[in-house]
């Protein structure tokens, strides 16, 4: 057996307590205990010793890469579902009803309808066609797009068709102006 110079390579062998003791299934007499090897330490071989990590420089390295690549796996998973969602399988929205529309379609459909009714003057066919806004009466939708074709510059015009279609849904709907 070859003896190492290492100071670490010497393990230290606590030293054994000499009181007696009860023996499982021995007569129960106290014996006093003796340790196993005479000598006090025991030597491991070159082999088998390992040097001690002395490096702490090297533990916020490691830090510093953990959480870059936690950040970096998080960024990956997202954009990944942020594509998936966006091109491979989009939400397809169908059969909505039309007060889901934002404001500036409703007003392009309320002067398509006043459009129409200018060629039909037919208020009953004007107000079916407002109807599909929901439960406001159609002078109020007509009003509506009324007030948002003024606020947002439209052409005269076409703001003279929805106060033509506005008069005539009030006098359909028996409002007085």
């Amino acid at each position: 057996m070859e003896d190492c110079c290492h100071p670490l390579c010497k393990v230290d062998t606590p030293p054994r307590i000499g009181y007696p003791c009860l023996r499982p299934g021995g007569s129960g007499a106290a014996e006093p205990v003796e340790p196993r090897q005479g000598r006090k330490t025991a030597t491991v071989r070159r082999c088998f010793w390992v040097p001690p990590v002395t490096r702490p420089d090297i533990f916020p390295l490691m830090k510093t890469f953990r959480w870059f690549s936690i950040l970096l796996v998080f960024l990956l998973g997202a954009g990944a579902g942020l594509g998936y969602g966006w091109f491979i399988e989009p939400v397809e929205y169908f059969d909505l009803p039309p007060e889901t529309l934002r404001a500036d379609y409703k007003t392009d459909y309320v002067l398509m309808t006043a459009e129409a009714y200018r060629l039909e003057q037919d208020p009953a066919t004007a107000a079916r066609r407002l109807a599909i806004f929901g439960a406001q009466p159609p002078y109020a939708i007509a009003a509506e797009a009324l007030d948002y074709a003024r606020a947002n510059g439209f052409a005269d015009a076409d703001i003279s068709l929805l106060q033509e279609l506005v008069t005539a849904m009030q006098a359909w709907s028996g409002i007085s102006q």
